[in-house]
Parts: C-alpha cells; structure tokens; sequence
C-alpha cells in the first residue's frame, strides 16, 4: 500500500496525467482504498504546490495538475459513495462581484480540496451578499476571494462589511488574494490574510481552522 501511495504521488507531482490516471485505475482495481488513493494524490499536489513556491514549476503546471486531480477524483468518486471523508473544515470561494477572472481562483480551490477541505465554489462576478449568505447556509469557517482587477478591492471590502454586519464576522475568517492583491489591499479590505499563492492559500487555511495534514 505504502508503495502505491508513494508512486501516485510521484506521478501527479510530475505532473504526469498518463502515469496518474492509470495507476489511481490500477490501485482501485487491484482493491486499495479509496481514501488512501485520495491521500496519496493530495500528498503529490503538495509538492506541486511547493515546487511553484521554490520557482521550479510555473503557473501551467498548476493548472495541469489540478486538472489531472480533478479527473483522477472523477475515478475515485464512484468508489466512495459509501465512505464520508471527514472535512478539515468548510470554505467558500469566489472571485468577487465586477471581475469574471477564474484561473487562480480555480486552482486555489482545487489546492483546497487536494488539502481535505469542503470548498463551495461560487464562480465569478459574486456579490458581498451571496458570500455571506452562502457562508451562513454551509457554516463555512472561512471566505475566499479572489480578484485580478484593482476595482476588486472595494468589492472585497464590501463582503467583509456586509460579514460584520451579518454578526458572522467573528465566526468566519476572510482570505484575499489575486495579482495586485499586497498588505495594503488587505488593510483596506479588512480581511485577515492575503495569499500570494495557492500554496500559501493552503497554508493559510490550514492555520486558520487549526489542522494540519495528517502525514501517513
């Protein structure tokens, strides 16, 4: 099993889809868990995360590799119909009202599912309303928003606001993030954290909900 593990793993920080597809299909066939392919497959898309942090791989290796997990959870989905997974936490995600811009924001949330957390992806173009609500309705622990556009900032402000004004804004953290997105964005924003990228997106999530990965 270890030895699965450790080659799935291999395969999707590669970035490999041939390689990584077949195997989660040999691993399912051959009766190794499912969690356990899942498991293996969140522990390669950390070393993709860490290799972009250390400039190795650029933003195209991201997004193939979160295509390829997404279509090995595609395999993996029918097998665990029986089996519920135990969430690290609940986060929705948005790229927040005025801008439709969804590349980081897509890779953010699959890096968020490889990490074990429940991610509610609102899209694009998403007002500070429907984050609240949406947050209220899931019992979501954190909000996050993404933005390429400087006109982001206000509409991120807004959500933040429209949180306060909920009563949430105790209850439920907020991350900000997107290109122009620094410390004085998050200043006037008012949300508590901005991520520079999808691993410290991660990162910063894992802190916020107090969990970190369990290493098998």
């Amino acid at each position: 099993m270890i030895k699965v593990y450790e080659e799935l793993a291999t395969f999707i920080a590669e970035v490999d889809d041939e390689k990584t597809l077949s195997g989660v299909r040999e691993a399912l066939d051959s009766g190794v868990e499912p969690l356990l392919v899942v498991e293996s497959l969140r522990c390669g898309m950390s070393t993709v995360g860490e290799r972009f942090e250390s400039k190795e791989y650029f933003l195209p290796d991201l997004i193939l590799s979160a295509d390829i997990f997404n279509q090995a959870i595609e395999l993996v989905a029918p097998y665990l119909k029986s089996e519920k997974e135990k969430s690290r936490g609940s986060v929705v995600i948005g790229t927040v009202q005025g801008d439709i811009h969804d590349i980081g924001k897509n890779i953010v949330a699959t890096m968020l599912r490889c990490a074990g957390f429940e991610v509610d992806d609102l899209g694009v173009d998403v007002a500070p309303e429907v984050f609240v609500a949406r947050a209220k309705e899931n019992g979501a622990g954190m909000i996050a928003m993404s933005g390429l556009l400087t006109t982001a900032f206000d509409a991120m402000k807004d959500t933040v606001q429209a949180l306060a004004d909920s009563g949430m804004r105790d209850s439920v953290r907020v991350i900000i993030g997107g290109g122009p997105v620094n410390e004085t964005v998050l200043t006037y924003c008012g949300a508590d954290a901005c991520g520079k990228d999808p691993a410290e997106a991660v990162r910063i999530a894992e802190e916020f909900f107090g969990k970190k990965e369990d290493v098998l």
